[in-house]
């Protein structure tokens, strides 16, 4: 089987009630997509708009702790995700990773837990500016994919996101030939390292816009997008999953 198609929105921290009208707006303009559509908004938002969505989009969380409960003030449980209305979990996103000090076992361990309780894993891997222009970006990434993915991963409850910290909200993005580098590495390590590897969902993010979604979908191994910014408005996020539902 193919890898499924994706087209993931992560609000990071942004987003009140009164957005929730991008969702009604999102699903008027995709009434019938050819690709599955998730969008993780701040945790105050999954339960409201797991209602509003009703299905017709996957809701996810942006991070769960390690433990399924105790005394963590101000975290949250995979469970509690779930029971919200999510189906999702991005986890190891570099900006977790750069402003927490997230490291790879962390993120494989909360992943350990993302699956325990029934939600499909987003992790996300990517090198720094430096780590780039010092040639090391498949070595990092290489890296990262080992210790982040624990050996419980399937098509099923993972999914891949390959995001360089240095274009995300930059407006920066790499060339396709550097991300279909990357992509090769990380679909290579998969199929080696897991029965149904070569179906698991590999993600790009990192400035991806209405302009250049096309262009990056039609690469090898590029099997939808981890919108930031652009997946705040269903007027920007609506042409990038009809450019994924097209390619």
């Amino acid at each position: 089987m193919a890898p499924r198609k994706l087209a993931a929105g992560n609000w990071k921290m942004n987003g009140t009630l009164a957005a929730l009208d991008q969702i009604d707006q999102l699903v008027a303009d995709q009434p019938a997509p050819g690709c599955d559509i998730l969008i993780c908004p701040p945790a105050t938002l999954i339960q409201p708009m797991a209602a509003r969505a009703q299905g017709r989009i996957a809701i996810g969380g942006q991070d769960c702790h390690a433990s399924a409960s105790g005394a963590h003030t101000g975290d949250i449980a995979a469970a509690q995700l779930r029971d919200a209305g999510a189906s999702h979990v991005i986890l190891g996103h570099s900006e977790r990773r750069t402003d927490h000090g997230e490291t790879d076992a962390e993120v494989q361990a909360k992943a350990v837990a993302a699956h325990a309780a029934g939600l499909i894993a987003v992790i996300c891997l990517g090198e720094t500016e430096a780590q780039r222009d010092a040639g090391q970006t498949l070595d990092v990434i290489a890296s990262q994919l080992a210790g982040s993915v624990p050996e419980g991963a399937s098509a099923a409850n993972t999914v891949i996101a390959y995001e360089p910290v240095w274009a995300i909200g930059t407006g920066r993005t790499p060339t396709n030939d550097q991300i279909a580098e990357v992509h090769a590495l990380i679909r290579d390590r998969l199929a080696a390292r897991f029965a149904d590897g070569a179906d698991m969902a590999l993600l790009y993010g990192g400035s991806v816009k209405p302009g250049n979604a096309a262009e990056i979908f039609a690469i090898a191994h590029v099997n939808g997008a981890l919108v930031g910014g652009a997946s705040l408005k269903a007027a920007d996020f609506g042409p990038i999953v009809a450019a994924l539902s097209a390619a």
